[in-house]
Formats: structure tokens, C-alpha cells, sequence
């Protein structure tokens, strides 16, 4: 007797009834048989040895897919837990989830495991894998597998068991080894491919410090190996690229204690950086038409009860402040300070739009364990921006965005992904179905007249507000978590009661766009030093020249050098100290100083500097007009470095 069997292309086979899944991958193409992971039957995921005994519909899981790598990953898990019980006595297992890029397996175990160690599991993993052991999956009552467990002496997995509400529960075995896992997994050892342990690390069981500390083995799995050569060469770069090293070593930021948990301290040379951005910002957003504005560091705790944010947000707001028998609030957001500003006056069509910026100093609580560098902190400052404009001319005011956007992105020598975040399924109540589409519509509608090639993120808007996402791309292929958004706000305009009077002379409600291009300043500079691995385009660098004069005798000429540069605008500095030349060279390349300037004998008789750049090396003499002008060119436009 035949089963019919519906390919994802729809096109119909018929098979034998109880043929398995890899059976007919293998009679589709031996491609297809090598690169099978699982199995989608009638859309459920299950192993490729499960056998059908129905008509369905058919999909073969592959290794190239994001749903296939997961299902390798978790497997490969499993391998290494396996290698590490042939390996240790006494083990006893938590979880072993796959992760992105890989995977991670806790133990609990008699002796502590070292880096050092991770060569030895992983060769025993290899042998695993060459073993080929098939990943076997029984279905048992939950008092068999509880059994089962404490024969093993694993009091984690029973633990596990005791929260599972199913009668009936699935295991694996792999060798030696069985796990209390739903699957599904690859179905032998061998179809691990190219993997690589990282790290090991302690995290207490179930997150909770009361408990123990087991012993968690990271690792990373891929479906081929140029894709882990690729992984591994990026997560070399980002590890010399750690934005909290370079930070300290050119002595740009620090934290202290005293001071509190992610708040940044900004030393004089990374306050010169964040200060050239700012003033670049600044200058686009005056030609771009906004309107700078200031906002108070706290608020009436009532502006907030109305906004929404409190209730929507309030495990990200600190405490109140008690002043005058009056609660107030630390600033978490800077909209509502701006509406009230638009509010002041009555407005007209012929007022809109209208444009305010603020770079606004924020405050928001980040769990301690959560807090990292300048990527994650307690207290940041939004490059935010509100656009208050009628319908009619919501499609241009979001172009505008994207094309200051795509401007200041390319300054910085970012590359981006655009995203359309559509309306997510908990999303505001007050807002008709007629209002988000429109919304969304104005969105997509900028993005397809500016030619704009974008991805549709079903479901992850703002509960207030379709949103367009930008995901800058950093010069080691890294896709930024936070980056430029643009959002239209279906939720303040109604609890502030922001209108307009329209050419009919009555009052309408207010388009507002709520837009941040740099996002976040502290995050903005911490992946900008990763970006540059610290080495800054000359218009961004704290020191752009450092001057060296190789003897007492060139100190007159050399600063005379360093006043012709500052005159010209350039951020310059002289080395005095009584050290070698060479000496001074490697100072200032460990500095990431973009230009050193040598000056000697030579220099002072012929009105030269004897050029160093980070990009060309040694370039010998240069009259000091000519490299000021060059220099001051660099500045102006700009220029990246030569990677760039």
C-alpha cells in the first residue's frame, strides 16, 4: 500500500506506507540525503527516521536553513555532553540549548574544567562523531524516565521532569549518554560538522545565585567549515576590536563604582570624540530645518501617568523623587517634554511641519548583569528628534529622514539593512485598524519612492507605532542591535490631545514621527571604536597630529609647527619628552594618532614635516602648507580611511 506525499514545491510522490523521511530524501537526490537534518511532516518538526503511515505534506529540514543550523547545533550539544561523560566521572547534566552561532551544555562536575581542557573534549567529540552513533529517541511515562535519571544520579533532570505536564516524555541517547529532550536531532553523530568550543563560563542553575554554579562550555557549530573559518576570523577582529579595551587603552571613557553602575565617566579625549559628533549633528540638523530644544532631567511624575509610560514601562523608570509633597520621575523618554513644547502655541497647517532635536541625557534601569561598556548603560544621551506634520505630508517628512539617515550613516562609513516593523499582535487599543494601516502604508510608501531595498518584520513594531528599522552593518560584517528608527506615534497624539487648526479653520490631530538616527551617544561611540578598531578617520580622531621633534634643539620649530596646525583647525599635540624618535613612533601608533609629524635638522632649514600616516606609512618630507591644506581637506570632506 502507497502514501501520497506533497512536496513544499507541490508537486506529488507516492512512497510505501512506513517510509521514513530520509528514505525519501535519499530518493530524491544524494544532495539532499547529505544535507538533511529533520523533517517537517503535515507542519510538525520531527526526526528523519520517523515513519509515515499517511498521505501528508512533506518538507526535508536542511543544514543550510536557519531552522536546520539550529537543529545541528542542539545536537552537537549533545555530542559534547556525550564526550564530556566518557571523559569525567561523576557528571551531572543541567540543559544544552543551541544558541546563535552555536551552542552551550551547563555541568555540574567533581573538578573544575579549564580552557585548557576544551582541546581534549573536542578531539573526543571528533571521535564521536566519526563513530557515527545514531541519536535514538524512545518515548517513555514520566515515572520511567524519573527512574531512569536517579539511576544516573541526575537530580537536575528530575528537577526537570517535576515541571513537565505531559504523562509521556521523550528521550535521546547518544552512546553512553541520555537526555530528557523533545528533539528533534540530526539522526547520527556524523552529520556534526564543522564546530569549535570557546569558552567556559559559570551560570548558576536556572539563573538563580541561590542555587549552584554549574560549569557552562560554549561553543560554535556551523554546517560547513569555511562558514566557522569566517565565524572565528570575526570573533578574533571583535575580541581586538572590544570597544572596553580600546576605551581604556586610549583613554577615551571609565566607570567607577562610586559614581554607579553604568554611568559614563567621559575623559578629555572621548569627550573631544562624542563632541565632534555632536557638533556634526547639530550642523546637518539646522540644514535639515530642526529646531533645537532642552528638556528638564525630571518631570512631574503626572506628565508620565499621562503619556502612557508609566504603566507601559515602569520596570524601566527609576523611583520618584519626593519635592514639594509633588512625585517626580528621572527622565526616561524625551516626547513628552517635546509635546508640551509644541503646545505652548496655538498651531496652524501653515506652522507644520515642525521639527524639534534634542540631544537628551536619558535614564533607564539595566539589570547589573545586563549593564556593557557603552553598549548597554543606566544613563545615555537619545540624538531624538519629534515631527509634528499633517497626513498629507507624512510620506515626505519620512524621506527626508531616510535621506539624512543614508547621509550620516555613509559619513561614518556604515553600511545598513532596512527593516519595515509592522503592527505586533498586543499592540495599542485606542488606534483604529484604519490608522495603522495608514501609518504603515506612509512608511512603505517613503521607502519604495526612495528606492529603498527593505525586509517586512511582521509583528515587531512599537505597541504605539509602525516603525521603520535601520540595522547599520559594521566593517567586520556585524549587524548592530539598535540603530536608526523611525516611528509614527498612534498613541500620544490622542492622550496629549496634540492638534492643529486645518485650512477649514477646525482642530486636527497631529501626525507626530518620533525619529533617532545615532540612537543611543554612548552606544553610537562604543560601536564606532569597534567599527574603526580605534583607529578614527582624521575628522573624528581626539588627536589628529602629534608633532615629534627629535631633539631640544627642534622643540621652537616644532611648536611653531603645532600653532600653524591648531591655527589651521586641526586638533594637534607635541611630544617633548627627552625619548628616542623611534620611541615616540610607537607611542603614538599605540595612541591611534592618525598623523605623526617628525621634524629635525632637515624639517626646521627647508618649512617641512617629515610625514607618518596610519594609512600610507612613511611619506617623508612635506612642505608644513601643503600637509595643512591636506589635512584640512580630510576634515572637510570627511575622508574615511583607506579601508573604508
Amino acid at each position: 500500500m502507497n502514501i501520497r506525499l506533497t512536496l513544499p514545491d507541490g508537486s506529488t510522490i507516492e512512497r510505501r506506507t512506513g517510509v521514513t523521511p530520509a528514505e525519501v530524501a535519499a530518493s530524491i537526490g544524494r544532495a539532499l540525503e547529505r544535507d538533511a537534518v529533520a523533517a517537517r511532516v503535515d507542519g510538525v518538526v520531527m526526526d528523519l527516521c520517523v515513519p509515515m503511515d499517511q498521505d501528508a505534506r512533506l518538507e526535508i529540514i536542511t543544514v543550510d536553513t536557519p531552522e536546520g543550523l539550529e537543529i545541528l547545533r542542539h545536537s552537537t550539544s549533545h555530542i559534547m555532553a556525550c564526550a564530556v561523560n566518557r571523559l569525567y566521572d561523576g557528571v551531572q547534566f543541567g540543559i544544552g540549548p543551541a544558541i546563535e552561532d552555536g551552542f552551550y551544555y551547563d555541568f555540574d562536575l567533581p573538578e573544575p574544567i579549564s580552557g585548557e581542557d576544551l582541546e581534549g573534549i573536542e578531539e573526543e567529540m571528533s571521535r564521536i562523531m566519526a563513530e557515527e552513533l545514531p541519536f535514538e529517541r524512545t518515548e517513555v511515562s514520566k515515572d520511567e524516565a524519573r527512574r531512569i535519571m536517579e539511576e544516573r544520579g541526575q537530580s537536575y533532570k528530575t528537577e526537570l521532569l517535576d515541571e513537565i505536564e505531559d504523562e509521556v516524555v521523550s528521550l535521546y541517547e547518544t552512546g553512553e549518554f541520555v537526555d530528557l529532550c523533545r528533539g528533534p536531532h540530526v539522526p547520527h553523530s556524523g552529520k556534526a560538522r564543522a564546530f569549535k568550543l570557546l569558552s567556559v563560563a559559570g551560570a548558576y542553575w536556572r539563573g538563580d545565585s541561590s542555587r549552584p554554579q554549574l560549569q557552562r562550555i560554549y561553543g560554535a557549530a556551523f554546517a560547513a567549515e569555511k562558514e566557522l573559518e569566517d565565524y572565528l576570523y570575526r570573533r578574533r577582529e571583535a575580541e581586538k576590536r572590544d570597544h572596553r579595551r580600546l576605551g581604556r587603552e586610549l583613554d577615551l571613557f571609565s566607570f567607577d563604582e562610586e559614581v554607579g553602575q553604568g554611568l559614563v565617566l567621559w575623559h578629555p579625549r572621548g569627550a573631544i570624540l562624542r563632541e565632534t559628533i555632536e557638533d556634526y549633528w547639530k550642523d546637518l540638523h539646522r540644514r535639515a530645518g530642526y529646531w533645537p530644544v532642552y528638556t528638564p532631567h525630571i518631570a512631574s511624575e503626572k506628565l508620565y501617568l499621562r503619556s502612557g509610560h508609566i504603566p507601559q514601562y515602569e520596570d524601566l523608570m527609576y523611583a520618584p523623587l519626593e519635592i514639594d509633597h509633588e512625585r517626580y520621575r528621572i527622565k526616561p523618554m524625551n516626547c513628552p517634554a517635546h509635546i508640551k513644547i509644541f503646545q505652548t502655541h496655538i498651531r496652524s497647517y501653515r506652522d507644520l511641519p515642525i521639527r524639534y532635536a534634542e540631544l537628551g541625557t536619558v535614564y533607564r534601569y539595566e539589570m547589573s548583569g545586563a549593564l556593557h561598556g557603552l553598549l548597554r548603560v543606566r544613563g545615555f544621551t537619545q540624538d531624538d528628534a519629534h515631527i509634528f506634520c499633517t497626513a498629507q505630508q507624512l510620506v515626505g517628512e519620512v524621506q527626508a529622514i531616510l535621506n539624512l539617515t543614508d547621509r550620516i550613516l555613509g559619513d561614518f562609513g556604515l553600511a545598513y539593512k532596512v527593516y519595515l516593523s509592522t503592527r505586533p499582535k498586543v499592540s495599542l487599543e485606542e488606534a483604529s485598524d484604519e490608522e495603522w494601516e495608514s501609518a504603515t502604508d506612509a512608511l512603505r510608501e517613503a521607502l519604495e519612492q526612495r528606492h529603498f531595498d527593505y525586509e517586512v518584520d511582521e509583528g515587531a513594531g512599537a505597541f504605539y507605532a509602525p516603525k521603520i528599522d535601520v540595522m547599520p552593518c559594521d566593517s567586520i560584517g556585524r549587524e548592530w542591535e539598535q540603530g536608526p528608527t523611525i516611528q509614527v506615534d498612534l498613541n500620544l497624539p490622542k492622550r496629549f490631545d496634540v492638534t492643529y487648526i486645518g485650512e477649514d479653520g477646525a482642530k486636527h490631530e497631529c501626525i507626530i514621527v518620533h525619529r533617532a538616527i545615532l540612537g543611543s551617544l554612548e552606544r553610537f561611540v562604543g560601536e564606532l571604536i569597534e567599527h574603526f578598531a580605534g583607529w578614527f578617520p582624521v575628522w573624528l580622531a581626539p588627536e589628529q597630529v602629534r608633532v615629534l621633534p627629535i631633539t631640544d634643539a627642534h622643540r621652537e620649530y616644532a611648536h611653531a609647527v603645532v600653532r600653524a596646525l591648531q591655527d589651521g583647525g586641526v586638533r594637534a599635540s607635541c611630544d617633548e619628552r627627552n625619548e628616542k624618535t623611534g620611541y615616540k613612533v610607537r607611542a603614538g601608533t599605540t595612541d591611534k594618532v592618525p598623523y605623526l609629524l617628525i621634524v629635525g635638522d632637515r624639517e626646521v632649514a627647508g618649512g617641512t614635516v617629515s610625514v607618518r600616516s596610519h594609512d600610507c606609512g612613511d611619506e617623508g618630507p612635506v612642505p608644513l602648507e601643503e600637509f595643512i591644506r591636506r589635512i584640512a581637506g580630510e576634515i572637510e570632506t570627511r575622508q574615511l580611511p583607506a579601508q573604508f
